[in-house]
């Protein structure tokens, strides 16, 4: 069984996704980003960079005892090394997938993410639009050339890295399939390839279920206060303000 730390989120459907395709046995275990969970002592010993997803497997790989894995990217490779599926053993076709898996990590998650920020959230966070202009500007200009990037790969190939699916595609999909929101609702029209292969991934079934999971747990209503509290949780964390609950996971208290 594996325990999948998680709350509905583009980083959260990657992990379920590829639990789907491979049919292994999960557990949900909310980390509820807004209330706060990704900082309790508890939380950090398995992911120390207080983000979700995280896994524990307790039947891991070689065997011994349960194995904590954080970051997304970190996670579908293990899943594959442990299933042997979407991720090839062979050199050549292992890093033509592991590029991928990387590029997303480096660039599309980040990108969008700030994107989103400045786009869509930024304008509850300040009274002065004018501060968020730059940032709006570069980031979504960052997500059209890479939106790019992607067309120009989809163009001569099926899939991110080469002709079968692999965890490439199910890190990407997931904030690729959301490019509307960070651009303009008709962007996909403006890369057909990109367009091709983000509705044929959302085709698969287990892509479909995986995108699904806890869906239940992001209609968490909120107050006006609760609501301006999840801002100041989700964007104004300092050291400093993580640091007894780090110091804490540290000690194993």
């Amino acid at each position: 069984m594996i325990d999948v730390h998680y709350w509905p989120t583009p980083n959260g459907w990657k992990v379920t996704i590829m639990l789907e395709e491979c049919g292994l046995d999960y557990r949900i275990v909310p980390v509820d980003i807004g209330g706060g969970d990704q900082f309790t002592p508890e939380f950090l010993r398995i992911s120390p960079n207080n983000r979700m997803p995280a896994i524990v497997d307790h039947d891991p790989l070689g065997g011994g005892e349960p194995l904590a894995i954080f970051e997304s990217g970190a996670i579908l490779e293990y899943l594959g090394d442990k299933t042997g599926r979407f991720l090839p053993r062979e050199p050549a076709p292992r890093y033509a997938v592991l590029q991928w898996v990387h590029w997303q990590m480096a660039n599309l998650g980040p990108m969008c993410g700030n994107a989103n920020h400045f786009r869509n959230y930024g304008k509850n966070l300040t009274d002065d639009p004018s501060q968020l202009e730059y940032g709006t500007r570069r980031f979504v200009g960052e997500v059209d050339r890479l939106s790019g990037v992607m067309d120009a790969q989809l163009s001569v190939r099926p899939y991110l890295a080469g002709d079968e699916y692999s965890i490439a595609d199910m890190a990407t999909w997931p904030w690729a399939m959301l490019i509307p929101r960070f651009l303009d609702e008709t962007a996909l029209d403006a890369f057909p390839h990109l367009k091709r292969w983000v509705e044929d991934v959302k085709k698969r079934p287990a892509v479909e279920v995986g995108y699904r999971v806890g869906r239940e747990l992001g209609k968490v209503e909120r107050s006006e206060e609760e609501e301006k509290t999840r801002r100041d949780l989700l964007f104004n964390q300092t050291n400093e303000s993580v640091r007894a609950a780090r110091e804490q996971a540290a000690r194993g208290v």
